[in-house]
């Protein structure tokens, strides 16, 4: 039996928080799970928050328990914020009032300061004409809160945006994208806010929910995925390189978006997910050697990496400016260096450029009018035994089965080989904006390689509008390379009975 309510100031600190809270918050299982461990929520209680259909109501339902709770609610749900990565709202919520009422308006507050909606008016001297241009595009926000703001039919997305627009306190004009200032530790800026506050956009949909009978008529010819977790997914994104070791990297405006919708995507897919922020080459070596060594992938059915970063043909770079090679990458996971993933599916997918030719396009033959699309248009580029077996038959040993040194990977490139990877400056890059749509809405009852194809046709009807740059009406292709041997069907939401 719990005590009575929590104290007066830890009720006070969510009151005050409450509205933040509610946009920002990711209430996932592993959260509340926390909160069940510390005997905080029942059972029945983390069902009914984890059966609300939106993260707004699955926050909004569990901050009206956490008062009720008794006095170590509130510890245990800072505790929780930790756990699931979300320190700048255990930050919000420790502040004092009195700090509170020091501190700006939001919307006129410097950046740098933990979970505020706030953003610098101010740019760098190279990026001032690109935040011009995004800056007459963003003023509507039906604009500001549109999902899929660069393809050719943005216009109806633009309107049906603007009429399902939830109302909101104190967000009706918000910051524009600056200067990105951000630390290693990961905190939401801007542009990631924008996506977790627009509940119309596909970061807010949820994955929909594979059958039973689907499960069943397909689990016997594709890959075994019935684990939970599913498996671990890995991401590492590196947004803010170092000034000295790689001046000529600039900030990937927008990448801070694609890691969160990474996040986000993947844990409701069932997936144990780590993030990593800024690492160096060696860093990211370090990482993924970790990673691959993790004795977590002996009971789980698959596993994926996610890498953010500039990058060139065969390679990302580090935060200093020094290059990991791919190619290294997909050895670390091959059958003989990461055996507990034998027979097992191993997904990449690689947000960077491939080269820094741009894609201009070609006029289609009797084709369509293109339609306006929003600017704020950035590349992902930087700088420039036979014998044996014969011998083992013959003593009368039965030769064990073996495997090809790789095998059962699929990867899913942004770009194409010799071409730079568009990112847009406030939503995100355009290859994972379309993953997480497709992913969302089509692993239910579509394989993985299928999926890669509506993604890739969604990219090539995508176009830039930046008017009086050299990313004005610019193209991308994605493409994805394969040695699966059975169709990969994730099953999501679906879970066996035995």
């Amino acid at each position: 039996m719990l005590e009575c309510g929590m104290s007066d100031r830890d009720r006070q600190a969510l009151k005050r928080r409450s509205a933040d809270l509610c946009k920002q918050l990711v209430v996932d299982e592993l959260l509340v799970q926390s909160l069940q461990a510390d005997s905080i929520l029942t059972e029945s209680m983390a069902e009914s928050i984890l059966a609300e259909q939106t993260s707004q109501k699955r926050s909004w339902r569990l901050l009206l328990l956490l008062p009720k709770r008794g006095p170590r609610a509130f510890s245990s749900f800072i505790s929780a914020l930790k756990e699931t990565e979300q320190q700048h709202l255990s930050d919000l919520l420790t502040e004092s009032p009195e700090r509170d009422a020091e501190n700006l308006h939001p919307e006129e507050e410097p950046e740098g300061k933990s979970g505020q909606l706030v953003m610098e008016r101010t740019e760098k001297k190279r990026e001032t004409s690109s935040v011009e241009e995004s800056s007459e595009v963003s003023s509507s926000s039906a604009v500001q809160f549109q999902a899929s703001d660069i393809s050719s039919d943005s216009s109806e997305r633009q309107k049906a945006a603007g009429d399902k627009q939830p109302d909101r306190v104190g967000d009706s004009s918000l910051p524009l994208p600056t200067q990105e200032e951000v630390s290693v530790k990961r905190q939401r800026t801007q542009e990631s806010m924008e996506f977790s506050l627009d509940a119309d956009s596909p970061i807010n949909t949820p994955v929909l929910p594979c059958t039973p009978d689907f499960y069943l008529s397909h689990c016997q010819q594709s890959y075994r995925m019935n684990s939970s977790p599913r498996g671990f997914a890995l991401v590492i994104s590196n947004v803010t390189f170092d000034s000295h070791a790689a001046s000529d990297l600039d900030p990937r405006k927008g990448g801070e978006v694609d890691d969160e919708v990474l996040r986000k995507l993947f844990t409701e897919l069932d997936y144990r997910v780590t993030v990593h922020r800024d690492l160096t080459a060696q860093g990211m070596r370090n990482c993924i050697e970790e990673f691959c060594r993790c004795l977590g992938h002996q009971t789980v059915h698959s596993c994926v990496v996610c890498l953010l970063s500039h990058g060139v043909d065969g390679a990302v770079y580090g935060t200093d400016g020094q290059l990991l090679q791919l190619d290294w990458v997909f050895k670390s996971f091959n059958n003989a260096h990461c055996p507990l993933l034998q027979n097992k599916p191993k997904m990449f997918f690689i947000q960077a450029c491939r080269g820094e030719e741009m894609d201009c396009g070609v006029e289609q033959m009797d084709g369509p009018v293109r339609t306006s699309s929003l600017s704020c248009e950035q590349r992902d580029a930087g700088r420039e035994g036979q014998g044996e077996s014969q011998q083992r038959g013959a003593l009368g040993i039965k030769p064990r089965i073996k495997l090809p040194q790789r095998s059962d990977m699929i990867c899913g490139f942004a770009s194409l080989k010799g071409t730079a990877a568009m990112r847009n400056t406030k939503r995100g890059s355009w290859f994972i904006q379309e993953l997480n749509s497709a992913l969302r809405l089509r692993s239910r009852d579509t394989h993985l390689a299928d999926i890669l194809v509506q993604v890739n046709a969604r990219i090539k009807e995508r176009e830039g509008y930046a008017p009086g740059t050299a990313h004005h009406r610019c193209k991308e292709m994605s493409e994805f390379t394969s040695s699966l041997r059975k169709d990969v069907y994730l099953f999501p939401k679906y879970q066996p009975q035995y």
